[in-house]
């Protein structure tokens, strides 16, 4: 069920930077399916009302880290990324996230990889990391759209029993804890977890 728009006034709205990185897609060589993927997965997950930031881009370090910082000083409380964390030479979106970071966040790419790998041994081979600049999160995430959904919402059973959790579920309260807005989501996709202490009353 779709929330009206009083039902929205309820909620903080946030900024979402989406950076999609590929050389080919950036230049039209095919068509881009990482910020449409990100989009998607976000406004049905989140009750929030979403401004999007949307980039695509090609392989380059210092262009990908200009952009993470533009979308940072943009006021971007969140910033996911999509392609470029293979170990291929022009693979270097990590490089490039690590260098903007003021911390890393490890325990996120630890579980994209343990997520991945219930699927396909080569998910060893993926280099995602997650950092905080300032206040605001940056995630790196798979390339293709059935991964990133699979890295954020985590693993079902067949009864929609929760298996293995995605790293969405920690987004919230990381974003909390460094001074970003309120993020609610929908329990259905992705049940975000917060001491009880650190819940809103709800409304």
């Amino acid at each position: 069920m779709s929330e009206t728009p009083a039902d929205l006034n309820a909620f903080d709205p946030i900024k979402i930077g989406i950076v999609s990185i590929s050389d080919r897609a950036s230049t039209g060589v095919y068509e881009d399916k990482g910020l449409p993927a990100l989009q998607d997965w976000l406004t049905k997950a989140l009750h929030n009302p979403i401004s999007f930031e949307p980039r695509l881009i090609p392989d380059e370090k210092d262009s990908i880290s200009a952009t993470l910082i533009e979308l940072v000083d943009a006021g971007c409380s969140l910033v996911l990324t999509t392609g470029g964390t293979g170990p291929a030479l022009r693979d270097v979106t990590p490089e490039a996230t690590l260098a903007v970071a003021d911390k890393e966040m490890p325990g996120f790419g630890e579980q994209m990889r343990q997520i991945s790998l219930k699927f396909v041994p080569t998910a060893i081979l993926s280099r995602q990391v997650a950092v905080i600049r300032g206040q605001s999160l940056i995630i790196n995430l798979p390339g293709q759209p059935k991964s990133i959904a699979e890295t954020l919402e985590g693993l079902k059973d067949v009864d929609g029993k929760q298996v293995v959790h995605g790293i969405f579920a920690a987004v919230p309260y990381c974003v909390d804890l460094i001074g970003g807005p309120y993020m609610e989501t929908k329990d259905d996709i992705c049940k975000a977890f917060r001491p009880k202490t650190a819940i809103r009353p709800a409304r």
